[in-house]
């Protein structure tokens, strides 16, 4: 397996961990329920130490960006389908301009790789 893989694994492990983070911060209820507070924190300790371990060959420009984009994306879905929150197609139209970001600058950008 090539670094910039394992890089992107990082990268991949860093977004499920803010996934988890997020969704148990909306069930910490505002920090008032311990065990979801817990699993907040320490998710997002976790992504940020993955994350961390993306940056040794992803640049951080194109790191962020794709963790925070597909993090957007991928919680929006989330409120959805676990916590019944509704999208308007404003909403749903720029998460969709989020995706089509997140492909062109991992799918189309020299910047990537070479450090």
């Amino acid at each position: 397996m090539s670094t910039l893989t394992q890089a992107y694994g990082a990268l991949l492990v860093a977004i499920a961990l803010e996934l988890a983070g997020t969704s148990f911060l909306q069930a910490s209820q505002q920090f008032t329920r311990p065990l979801q507070s817990v699993v907040t924190v320490v998710c997002y300790a976790a992504s940020f130490y993955s994350l961390s371990l993306a940056l040794t060959l992803i640049p951080v420009s194109i790191a962020y960006a794709t963790w925070s984009g597909l993090g957007i994306v991928l919680i929006a879905v989330i409120g959805y389908t676990v916590f019944g929150q509704t999208l308007d197609w404003p909403a749903i139209i720029g998460i969709a301009l989020i995706v089509a970001g997140v492909v062109v600058v991992n799918g189309f950008s020299s910047a990537v790789g070479h450090r």
